[in-house]
């Protein structure tokens, strides 16, 4: 058996892709739910996890799981929970999380309860009935969908999206763990060519680059469980040397953002740079109609934008169909577009090989995959 159950949230249509990831990892247990990735493993896979996946929003220590439907049995329930094994005398431990079709639904109580029962179970552990919460944040989370409860310690801190590399952003920035899902769909590899001809802030590109390199996504970051005086900082130090070895820059991965935005452009540069990869990325201004591939067979990837309202949408319209008419055929190249548009094949003027319903932030997307 593994030594913790560990559990990774990611965005709705990236479960088999963050699967696939913890597999080769090592995690044990794999299983698959909507909108997370439950495994196994020790300590050292609660670093390697943090450091090395690149859809998942964060990882946590699953410390129980059960049904509750009501206070009575939520608060009995907790406190059974080994909050010990992470949570010292002094350290914080604040509570959030949700509740979705189940009696349980305000969210306050929920929180106030939890927190009882964690309390009254240390309380009982430590023989104290005051906690000062002056040490390190061990931050519990809850969710219950259904009147299933499942109590989680936040292993990860900021996001997993946060890779560092992008403070600067433009107005509507494609989440880092969304990019990569896409990234991981298209199969990059370390001598594909890459293009993006709405770059924005080079999230794709910078995605495509680190997976090509085969760089660790979080190894330049810090996390929550360092300060854990349960996870030895030998495992962090261990797993973090094992990502730096496994980085592969003897490739010829090269990749091309264009937009229209000169604003966009500098972003792209300056957030290539920061991820350490902006020796390969290459961004320039240009506007869509000049768009070209030459002799490459590129991957082409773009999140063009939306539109909202009704003169939005015309322009995003007139955008889809100079796509359709620039981007390369069948046999020149691939093409994963994301769009929200349910006429988008229609306008662009080609069927999609394959489509993945995705969702970007609260939108509801497609990703139009046009093979090679």
């Amino acid at each position: 058996m593994s030594a913790y159950k560990l559990l990774a949230p990611c965005l709705f249509g990236l479960e088999s892709i963050l699967a696939g990831e913890v597999r080769r990892m090592g995690g044990q247990e794999v299983q698959v739910t909507d909108g997370r990735v439950t495994f196994g493993g020790g300590k050292e896979m609660i670093a390697r996890a943090n450091i090395g996946l690149r859809t998942a929003e964060r990882v946590c220590v699953v410390l129980g799981s059960f049904r509750a439907c009501s206070f009575t049995e939520l608060f009995d329930a907790v406190e059974k929970l080994p909050f010990e094994q992470f949570i010292g005398c002094k350290d914080a431990f604040p509570v959030k999380g949700w509740s979705l079709k189940s009696g349980l639904h305000s969210i306050p109580d929920c929180q106030s309860i939890i927190k009882r029962a964690a309390v009254r179970r240390l309380e009982k552990v430590y023989g104290q009935s005051w906690f000062e919460e002056t040490g390190a944040v061990r931050q519990i989370q809850f969710s219950i969908l259904k009147d299933v409860v499942t109590v989680m310690l936040d292993t990860s801190g900021a996001g997993l999206h946060k890779r560092g590399y992008r403070k600067n952003a433009n107005e509507a920035p494609l989440k880092e763990t969304l990019a990569a899902g896409i990234v991981d769909l298209a199969r990059v590899r370390g001598e594909n060519v890459v293009m993006d001809p709405m770059c924005g802030s080079g999230t794709l590109l910078i995605e495509s680059a680190l997976r090509a390199f085969c760089i660790a996504p979080g190894v330049r970051r810090r996390f929550a469980a360092e300060s854990w005086e349960c996870i030895p900082a030998d495992v962090w130090r261990q797993e973090r040397e094992r990502a730096l070895e496994g980085i592969r820059r003897d490739c010829g991965f090269r990749a091309y953002g264009f937009d229209i935005d000169e604003l966009a452009v500098t972003l792209t540069t300056q957030n290539a740079a920061k991820a350490g990869v902006g020796k390969r990325i290459t961004a320039v201004r240009q506007e869509i109609g000049a768009f070209s591939y030459g002799e490459e067979k590129p991957i082409v990837f773009c999140n063009p934008p939306y539109g909202e309202r009704l003169l939005e949408i015309r322009e995003a319209e007139e955008l889809y169909r100079r796509m359709g008419q620039v981007f390369p055929p069948k046999g020149k190249g691939s093409c994963y577009i994301l769009s929200s548009h349910e006429r988008f094949e229609e306008i662009y003027g080609r069927k999609a090989d394959k489509r993945r319903k995705l969702y970007n932030g609260m939108i509801q997307c497609w990703l139009y995959m046009y093979f090679g």
